[in-house]
């Protein structure tokens, strides 16, 4: 099906040119247009990666909510969930292409365009956390690496704005206990972007697939472990259901954040006030979605382990150090391109400086933790 948008005299560039703020003369060319036409809304089409029912989907709607009430209800955001037009993975060429004007995603969904997506989010850890990767997009040369890519390299028609710094992503969901790298061989294993190649250098038989479908293929068997992203997501779609042991703590995606992609013809054709309203909702949404994400994934991390029977693990250090030593065989790889080598030299010379900051000065927040709480943390 070719799903076509509307050109000439457009939504966009009436409001643009009249309602919005355009001159006077332009104002003037529709006076004669109903005064209804004047105030109404420009309703802007953003679809997510995710389930209606995932707490990212409650994420994007505090986007919505900002975006919409500090416009002044100038800009409506119709928020669709994943499949509503396009597939979970398919939301970059659907903005590009304008079939969408904005998605609400993480560039690992488009690593088959370029295995470089991973590098904004799910590439080699370095010793920073996702604040810190945050930190590089917005002002250690990343924002420019990932234009470079996008516009230049790939050819697509899109703005991209990083938002919450995501915590660690837990190793995941197994139905036995693994412990050494010995245990992990030959797992059919749901991961995506270099996170794939990562356990597969491990040993893993690796299958990247949404979130949506990943408790079907462990019923069907079609995966036997898997790791999604956080307790809230994973225990709305069921992962407790089909395992029971439920590792944290790894270095296959530390440093991840929110993607929102806005079309580029879209962006540049609003008023500069609502492209403002559009990018700082972003930094906005960022500061509470991460509150939620404390509050939400705490709760019902411990739910999981009181309610639904599940054995919250910590990765083992055998298996933390033989993730970093196949990140090491990777880049030897991925250093053979020269963009590649590029975005990770910026990486690791942001890292190298922000990070040492970071760890000299941070105190050791789990001896406070063990001193006020003993006992519960399992390291």
């Amino acid at each position: 099906m070719t799903v076509t948008r509307t050109t000439g005299l457009s939504r966009r560039s009436f409001l643009h040119k009249g309602a919005l703020g355009g001159s006077a003369a332009a104002a003037a060319s529709v006076l004669a247009a109903p005064a209804v036409l004047a105030q109404a809304p420009l309703v802007m089409k953003m679809q997510t990666s995710w389930p209606a029912s995932d707490i990212w989907m409650d994420m994007a709607r505090e986007y919505v909510t900002r975006v919409e009430e500090m416009s002044g209800g100038r800009l409506k955001i119709d928020l669709l969930p994943a499949g509503a037009v396009v597939g979970a993975f398919q939301v970059m060429d659907a903005v590009s292409d304008g079939v969408l004007d904005a998605a609400h995603t993480v560039p690992v969904y488009w690593y088959g365009k370029s295995k470089a997506a991973s590098f904004f989010g799910t590439g080699p850890v370095f010793g920073g956390s996702a604040s810190t990767m945050v930190g590089w997009f917005y002002q250690g040369g990343g924002k420019e690496l990932y234009e470079e890519l996008t516009q230049q390299i790939l050819g697509l028609n899109v703005y991209g704005l990083m938002g919450m710094p995501m915590p660690a992503q837990p190793f995941g969901w197994f139905k036995t206990e693994v412990n050494t790298i010995g245990d992990i061989q030959g797992f059919k294993y749901r991961t995506v972007g270099l996170a794939a190649d990562l356990l597969q250098a491990m040993g893993m038989s690796v299958a990247q697939l949404p979130g949506g479908e990943i408790v079907p293929a462990m019923e069907r068997g079609v995966i036997d472990a898997f790791e999604f992203n956080n307790p809230s997501s994973d225990s709305r779609f069921g992962a407790q259901d089909v395992a029971k042991n439920y590792y944290l703590s790894s270095y296959h995606q530390a440093s991840e954040a929110f993607e929102f992609l806005f079309n580029k013809d879209f962006m540049d054709d609003l008023a500069p006030d609502l492209q403002a309203i559009l990018r700082y909702g972003v930094e906005a949404s960022a500061t509470s979605n991460l509150a939620l994400a404390m509050k939400e994934y705490s709760g019902d991390l411990q739910k999981l382990a009181t309610e639904s029977g599940v054995t919250v693990h910590r990765t083992s250090k055998e298996i933390l150090a033989g993730q970093l030593e196949a990140w090491d065989r990777l880049i030897v790889d991925l250093e053979t391109d020269a963009f590649n080598k590029k975005v990770m030299d910026s990486q690791r010379a942001w890292v190298e400086q922000v990070a040492y900051y970071e760890l000299m000065n941070a105190p050791d927040l789990g001896l406070a933790y063990e001193h006020y709480f003993p006992g519960k943390l399992k390291l």
